[in-house]
């Protein structure tokens, strides 16, 4: 029976070979491409999943081993050296080091998915794999669009991670959000979600989080699951929105896009 942990693993892999398959064949120019990611070229893209890659797998060996993990200093030497590198560099670089990690989760057995626990370090108490494995899936399966639309505006998030990242959108809100532009405003929204099917309500106030589907909502919001999942981290510009994407009620679609103005 496939666990949770299997799945982002298997997830992990796809979107590392649909990336990869795009950025082998990147030229020069292709890699200066303005990314899907605000202020980001697509090769600053690679370098961020590349680096970030590095630290995973340094955070995962020192799981497997005992060892303490990564600290401040050895994340700050690993940003630098990638900052340092070339657009080229970035590329390779990516592709190697993304590849030794889905390799690294890949080969962890069965018990050693269900048992280990690591110390991400930005978390009060170590995870387990599959925790571990999602936060990466997030990352990485955000970044790829990034990278992918620079030469699709049509990209989406790949399905299968999107059905593994759905329930996790609650707990990025606090980071993801401003309710600061709804300047007073106040209304629940019914969300309903489609490939895969969702339904909740999303409260917008002083703060902005999900809760159950509202009996008498203010307006309601019809969306593939991963333009609601693109819209959360503020990755669903107009020029990137889908055909099926509705809001109605007091508050309109561009409303959404300034409150979910993303990291």
């Amino acid at each position: 029976m496939s666990t949770a942990a299997d799945q982002i693993i298997t997830a992990l892999r796809a979107g590392h070979e649909e990336l990869a398959a795009l950025v082998r064949d990147l030229k020069e120019d292709d890699l200066l491409r303005p990314s899907g990611a605000s202020e980001w070229q697509v090769s600053q893209v690679l370098s961020h999943l590349g680096s970030g890659a590095e630290i995973n797998l340094a955070t995962l060996d020192a799981a497997r081993s005992g060892a303490p993990g990564p600290d401040g200093d050895f994340n700050r030497g690993v940003w630098a050296r990638w900052d340092a590198m070339s657009p080229a560099e970035h590329a390779a670089g990516f592709l190697a080091t993304n590849e030794r990690l889905v390799e690294a989760y890949e080969a962890l057995d069965a018990d050693t998915r269900a048992s280990m626990r690591i110390d991400l370090g930005f978390l009060p108490e170590p995870v387990d794999v599959a925790t571990a494995g999602r936060f990466r899936l997030s990352e990485f399966a955000l970044h790829q669009w990034d990278a992918e639309v620079a030469f699709n505006p049509f990209a989406a998030v790949t399905p299968g991670a999107v059905a593994l990242l759905l329930d996790q959108i609650g707990g990025m809100l606090a980071w993801t959000s401003r309710p600061q532009e709804l300047a007073g405003r106040e209304a629940t929204v019914l969300v309903r979600l489609h490939a895969p099917e969702r339904t909740f309500g999303l409260r917008l106030g002083e703060k902005i989080e999900i809760v159950d589907a509202p009996e008498r909502p203010d307006g309601e919001l019809v969306a593939p699951a991963e333009a609601w999942l693109r819209l959360a981290v503020g990755r669903l510009g107009p020029a990137y929105t889908p055909d099926g994407v509705r809001v109605t009620g007091p508050l309109t679609l561009d409303d959404l896009r300034r409150v979910f103005a993303g990291f």
